[in-house]
């Protein structure tokens, strides 16, 4: 059976798939992170693939990594967790490892692409996916094909700035004052915590126990998250916005951001802005994965 074998990299763990076209997961699995070095890490990801061989003639392999992906070189710039994977040609070193064709996209854009082949943005030829966390990122897809920049930036809203004095603007990025990280900061604070003391799920728990300063922090949030949203709809103007990272699985998030999206709203700004929440969690980088190899490798199949 024709197969494609598809990677996962990540920080702690590397996930991997025997996927078919259709996106359909036949095997799964996951191996630590090697942490001798790039030796090991190729020696980990070839044995799966020799592996599998056996029982599936695989047509290539599709890898979802981190860091600054050239996808047209397979060059994996910038830095991560994992250091060893920078600063070489991934897609020639598996190539040559396995003898097939290597694609390879960055985790951030395979998430995008997943939910524009199969997900909450199917059949949306223009969106934007932004991914809340520990900072906030994301993408910006047209046509299936994600909007790089010049500089490989596209998509990095978190470095907008927000409402900054002028003596240093650089500290009220949108990701210093609206991701995740931010929020669980802002409550740590006003309870006089140490760092590290909180998580999101935590400052969550509080609120719904009544806590009226962590609800206060947590309508700041979405008002934050909601002007960001606002500035990149009028700047971009995509046909949706997609809300992906871990918080977006809180259906209250959702609910908060568009409340305080409807404020935004006067003579001269009538948009009616909204966001969805991404439909793919773990399997999100492998689908997105196997759709940027497909469109690089076969590009009559989708």
């Amino acid at each position: 059976m024709k197969a494609y074998m598809v990677f996962d990299i990540g920080g702690t763990y590397i996930k991997y798939a025997v996927m078919d076209r259709e996106g359909t997961k036949l095997e799964k699995g996951k191996f630590p992170t090697p942490t001798e070095g790039l030796e090991a890490f190729l020696q980990e990801i070839s044995n799966v693939v020799k592996e599998y061989s056996n029982s599936y003639i695989l047509q290539g392999i599709a890898v979802s990594s981190p860091g600054a992906v050239d996808v047209n070189t397979g060059y994996i710039g910038g830095a991560s967790a994992i250091p060893f994977i920078h600063g070489v040609c991934m897609s020639r070193l598996l190539m040559e490892r396995t003898g097939l064709q290597v694609a390879i996209e960055n985790d951030a854009n395979c998430a995008a692409l997943a939910e524009g082949w199969l997900g909450a943005a199917k059949g949306t030829n223009y969106y934007i996916c932004i991914v809340i966390g520990t900072g906030i990122g994301g993408s910006i897809v047209l046509n299936h094909s994600i909007l790089r920049g010049a500089n490989l930036h596209g998509g990095e809203f978190g470095y907008m700035i927000m409402g900054a004095p002028f003596t240093d603007p650089l500290q009220e990025t949108w990701s210093k004052s609206a991701s995740t990280n931010a929020l669980v900061k802002e409550v740590e604070s006003k309870k006089s915590l140490a760092d590290g003391t909180l998580d999101g799920e935590e400052v969550f728990r509080l609120a719904f126990s009544g806590d009226r300063d962590v609800q206060e922090s947590i309508a700041h949030f979405y008002k934050k998250l909601a002007i960001g949203i606002y500035n990149l709809k009028y700047a971009l103007d995509p046909e949706k916005i997609l809300i992906g990272g871990g918080i977006s699985k809180r259906r209250e998030v959702i609910d908060g951001i568009n409340q305080e999206l409807k404020l935004l709203k006067d003579d001269i700004s009538t948009l009616t802005i909204e966001v969805e929440a991404c439909q793919f969690e773990n399997d999100a980088n492998l689908i997105g994965a196997l759709f940027h190899f497909l469109r690089v490798f076969d590009k009559t199949s989708i």
